[in-house]
């Protein structure tokens, strides 16, 4: 989320993209160059090399990878260059963008091979399969045990734990119009305290200091104290909206390795996030993004996903790594919306949360 992404989601620390964003704007395959297939997604996009080798040797296709900021951003570009796009498939939209994408002609539609096994619950364009469900993970503020514990203070366990004094001045949350986890962190509370109700608890939390930044990288890696790179930096926020697999990847990649996680999860502040993967409605290379949309859902990346960028697969009977088990379970009663309840309010939810909380 990994989504920090996440994420996502995705979310995991020292992954390396493949490719960067910059120079290579014109990614769109030419006739001549129809052995490469170009993905373009948000930052946290991470896959292991053999596994990604062992698909260019099955497939005969090179992939080039072209990533663009946080979900937010990466999505709204994808919209903006939709008639020259920059690749051929797209990965990283989730359920709370997905209107946005879908109502812009964003993707075409393409059944992919394995999307029997992907379960229902995901599918949430099963009737014109312009995106494929990839993964699902669960947005939630999380919190630095070891400041808690040097101050003696329980963390909080819900969102109305959040604009108590206990906690002012103490939490970090993303742009909700640039960010995928913030945008997400929004629409829990809307999902939380309804139409009529979220924008007060805004306004309580506000005036509790909650502090606003850009996107996942910076508020998780540059203003948590609870994660590594917010340690080097002198981060002095021990709140952050991260994702329920957070946790693990502070395991996984610490150096040295700790025996428990440095950080915990807010278990009452969660939202279910999904994220998608479409082929882009004029995609150079139409046939290799339909064998990238297939790969993505396999059984090889569905088990290699996890402990890339920490989020959970959709493909049933694929399970997860110990450490998730251990460290960052899913959340067992997250909030969730419907689709058309977001298509309908997210842009004017967005619009008002920007007027409350940034002005």
């Amino acid at each position: 989320m990994h989504i920090k992404t996440f994420v996502a989601a995705t979310v995991g620390l020292g992954l390396v993209t493949l490719s960067a964003c910059g120079a290579e704007s014109s990614g769109t395959s030419s006739a001549a160059d129809s052995r490469t297939v170009t993905l373009v997604s948000h930052d946290s996009w991470a896959v292991s090399k053999n596994v990604l080798a062992d698909f260019e040797k099955k497939s005969g296709y090179k992939v080039k990878v072209l990533t663009d900021g946080d979900a937010g951003q990466a999505v709204n570009k994808a919209i903006l260059t939709k008639d020259n796009p920059q690749g051929d498939v797209f990965f990283g939209v989730d359920n709370t963008l997905l209107s946005r994408a879908l109502d812009n002609g964003l993707f075409q539609s393409y059944e992919a091979k394995g999307l029997d096994r992907v379960g229902g619950a995901y599918q949430l364009d099963s009737g014109k399969h312009r995106v494929t469900p990839v993964d699902y993970g669960d947005i939630c503020v999380n919190y630095d045990k070891k400041y808690f514990a040097d101050h003696k203070l329980a963390p909080p366990t819900s969102y109305d734990d959040l604009i108590k004094p206990a906690y002012k001045n103490l939490l970090v949350t993303e742009n909700a119009s640039t960010s995928s986890p913030g945008l997400g962190f929004v629409l829990g509370t809307a999902a939380k305290y309804g139409d009529d109700g979220w924008a007060d608890y805004w306004k309580k939390l506000k005036a509790n200091g909650v502090k606003v930044v850009d996107g996942w990288e910076q508020a998780y890696n540059e203003e948590f104290s609870g994660s590594a790179g917010g340690r080097k930096a002198g981060a002095d926020r021990p709140l952050v909206v991260s994702y329920a697999s957070s946790p693990p990847a502070e395991v996984i990649y610490g150096d040295p390795r700790p025996s428990t996680a440095p950080t915990g999860v807010a278990t009452g502040t969660c939202f279910r996030q999904i994220e998608f993967a479409g082929l882009l409605s004029n995609a150079g290379n139409a046939k290799g993004g339909k064998a990238l949309i297939d790969f993505l859902i396999s059984q090889e990346f569905q088990k290699d996903m996890p402990l890339n960028m920490f989020v959970y697969p959709v493909v049933e009977g694929v399970g997860v790594p110990a450490e998730f088990t251990a460290y960052g379970p899913a959340a067992k009663a997250p909030e969730t919306m419907d689709p058309a309840k977001i298509a309908q309010h997210r842009d004017q939810w967005v619009k008002s949360w920007t007027s409350l909380v940034l002005k």
